[in-house]
């Protein structure tokens, strides 16, 4: 008998992406539970039009948002997806048999990823893949960041053949937000834990990364997409590092307002 399923959608201001989200995972879905952290647009509207059950909190990082949202799920079984991804036919059939006699207790998804609604099938996310799919209670993320990957507690892990679709960035606009809230993130963490900025990795760090993925990873069969996706990955490895040097050593800005304030109350004291 087929395992009844849970499609768990995270989703922000996804008014863009949420109907077409939902509409690939209805064929397989016995339940949508669409975990929203905070939207202003018409996202949560579509949801509740689409029938969707909502829960709703704070996002801190997603690991974090997820693993607060899994065991909310009403049945056994999790796929969880983003609202800018698809479920092609061919995947939610795979999925189905799955369900029908499971032999593992979690599956790694590969993903074809668009760039601009250009397809990158190289430049360095060929191989990129998320654990989605898996058993409710033997799976939790692990790590502190916005690409920590789930840990099946039973080591019981296989993978699907067939691809999801992620459409990534449709402007450089929502790409550089995005990329802002994650280097920020990924660098307050190195520096909580004390790591240090190399001058030698701030300077190589742009050229060698761009080699890796435009030459090494084939990101010139990409055409134009994959060159900007290999500049775009270079320059955010980079971004990362000089945020933390930020952090280290960037003198602070002199507010003589705030210097006036923290006079005042001290002498108040």
């Amino acid at each position: 008998m087929r395992r009844k399923l849970t499609v768990l959608i995270t989703c922000l201001n996804e008014e863009r992406n949420l109907r077409p989200c939902i509409e690939s995972v209805r064929p397989v879905a016995d339940e949508i539970l669409v975990a929203d952290s905070g939207s202003t647009d018409a996202t949560m509207d579509i949801a509740r039009e689409l029938g969707c059950r909502i829960i709703e909190r704070e996002y801190k990082f997603a690991g974090d948002f997820k693993n607060w949202a899994i065991p909310q799920a009403n049945h056994q079984w999790v796929l969880i997806i983003d609202a800018d991804e698809r479920l092609t036919n061919e995947l939610v059939a795979e999925i189905q048999l799955v369900l029908d006699d499971p032999q593992q207790d979690g599956y790694w998804i590969y993903r074809h990823n668009f760039f601009m609604g250009h397809a990158v099938r190289f430049s360095g996310w060929q191989n990129d893949r998320m654990l989605r799919l898996f058993q409710r209670d033997s799976g939790r993320y692990e790590g502190d960041t916005d690409h920590a990957d789930v840990v099946i507690t039973t080591g019981r892990v296989g993978k699907l053949s067939n691809r999801m679709l992620h459409y990534t960035y449709w402007s450089y606009d929502q790409y550089f937000g995005k990329m802002r809230r994650y280097e920020q993130f990924q660098a307050d963490r190195w520096y909580q834990r004390g790591k240090k900025v190399s001058t030698l990795s701030m300077l190589f760090r742009i050229p060698l990364r761009f080699i890796q993925n435009y030459i090494f990873r084939l990101g010139f069969l990409d055409g134009r997409a994959g060159l900007q996706v290999c500049y775009l990955t270079a320059f955010y490895s980079f971004m990362k590092q000089a945020r933390l040097w930020e952090l280290q050593h960037a003198h602070r800005q002199p507010d003589p307002e705030a210097d006036h304030r923290d006079q005042q109350q001290a002498e108040a004291a």
